[in-house]
């Protein structure tokens, strides 16, 4: 019966996400001004109706550049929309921008995309992330590059590190657990509940240090462990 519940709910909350996101589209080119705080509003509203309780622990650091964070679920970019006070610029892939109608959630608020089939891809994404540094937006990348199935972290791929390293940025790595629990679009399901976010200690990228083979490890431990108390719950 909780599965049927789970299902419903999931498919009911697509529905609404894909005919919000259409709206804030929409919003978002006629208040280009009020871009980052329409985000806001409505990554809170997502929240509620989700029924998600957050827990932080550790300190987000509000200077940081360059934010990595593991990937589960669409939630994780509606969480940090919702907490953090500045306007993000997530790393996206191209095929995302390319999505009739909806590629446009990318190019309304200046997101990057990146073809990771291209070599020119990433000297397109270091010019984009320059771009955005220099408008003061922090970025925040996934470097897992794609969703992970939420019970371990896939391997890091080197994006995050060549742009990090490329201007020296501060980068701090952040573990998101429950949030594949909290919305699944792949099975379509969707619970209430918790979800942790733990932020580690920020870094200063550098050719000269092993900073995100590092991160890597650290927060696939931090993950690790975390997820054990997780489960025994």
């Amino acid at each position: 019966m909780k599965t049927i519940l789970a299902r419903i709910r999931g498919i009911l909350y697509i529905i609404q996400f894909a005919i919000t996101v259409l709206m804030m589209v929409v919003l978002m080119y006629i208040f280009r001004s009020k871009n980052h705080l329409l985000r806001r509003k409505w990554s809170w509203f997502q929240i509620k109706i989700l029924g998600i309780e957050i827990e932080e622990v550790g300190t987000r650091c509000e200077d940081t550049q360059l934010f990595i964070i593991n990937h589960q679920s669409l939630l994780d970019i509606v969480l940090m929309e919702y907490l953090h006070t500045k306007n993000i610029a997530w790393v996206a892939k191209l095929e995302i921008e390319k999505l009739p109608i909806f590629g446009h959630i990318i190019k309304a608020p200046k997101m990057i995309s990146v073809n990771r089939e291209d070599k020119a891809g990433l000297m397109k994404l270091i010019k984009d992330v320059e771009d955005r540094l220099s408008n003061e937006r922090p970025v925040a990348i996934f470097p897992e590059g794609t969703r992970s199935s939420g019970k371990k972290m896939l391997p890091f791929k080197s994006g995050a590190k060549i742009v990090a390293n490329k201007f020296g940025l501060k980068v701090q790595p952040v573990v998101i657990l429950g949030s594949r629990e909290r919305l699944d679009s792949v099975k379509l399901t969707s619970t209430s509940g918790k979800v942790k976010i733990i932020y580690l200690e920020p870094v200063i990228a550098s050719k000269d240090s092993e900073w995100f083979k590092e991160a890597e490890v650290q927060m696939n431990d931090v993950f690790s462990q975390e997820m054990a108390n997780w489960e025994e719950k």
